[in-house]
């Protein structure tokens, strides 16, 4: 099975193997622990163990990394490595962090913001919940009116009908609208 791109999710690498999966499942986790991710810019195997993986093939064909190897020297270095792994890691995380960040300024962008008041006449979504029996795709899209009866935090409402029946759950307000008499 050939990987197409490192960055594609563990289940896009596996699909092409379908019934043989569990025999390619060790070279495709080789393959992820050994490729930087974009987030952090390390290979995960690099913030686990403090050192680069060195690939079974290189250990069989005698690469120069294994023809030269001094075990002083190595242990040396290999103090020196995990010295510094934990400022590899922090660097990795505000990496992270920083990536995060950009995608969730770039989703905000297009986030319309909604707030209610209370007493606030609103429409709610009708495709949430239990689909009634007759319902179809040519039931309303909307439903109501209803009135916000208290606010919580983060946009979610507690909603009332016009007889102040409350409904079961709140309701955030991505899944409500202003109703316009």
């Amino acid at each position: 099975m050939a990987l197409n791109s490192p960055t594609q999710p563990l289940e896009a690498w596996l699909q092409d193997a379908k019934g043989a999966w569990a025999e390619e499942l060790p070279q495709v986790l080789w393959a992820y622990q050994t490729t930087p991710q974009s987030a952090t810019g390390e290979t995960p195997f690099l913030l686990a163990y403090g050192i680069q993986a060195m690939i079974p093939i290189e250990i069989n064909e005698q690469s120069l990394r294994v023809s030269f190897y001094d075990e002083v020297s190595n242990v040396q270095g290999h103090k020196e490595e995990l010295e510094l792994l934990p400022e590899v890691r922090e660097q990795a995380q505000i990496r992270e962090a920083a990536l995060k960040h950009r995608m969730t300024s770039r989703y905000n962008k297009k986030v319309i913001r909604r707030s209610f008041a209370p007493d606030e006449l609103i429409l709610i979504r009708n495709d949430i919940g239990v689909n009634k029996s007759g319902e179809g795709k040519l039931a309303a899209n909307w439903k109501g009116p209803y009135k916000i009866s208290e606010v919580f935090g983060k946009g979610y409402y507690k909603v009332t009908d016009l007889s102040g029946t409350e409904l079961p759950r709140s309701w955030h307000a991505c899944n409500m609208k202003r109703y316009y008499s």
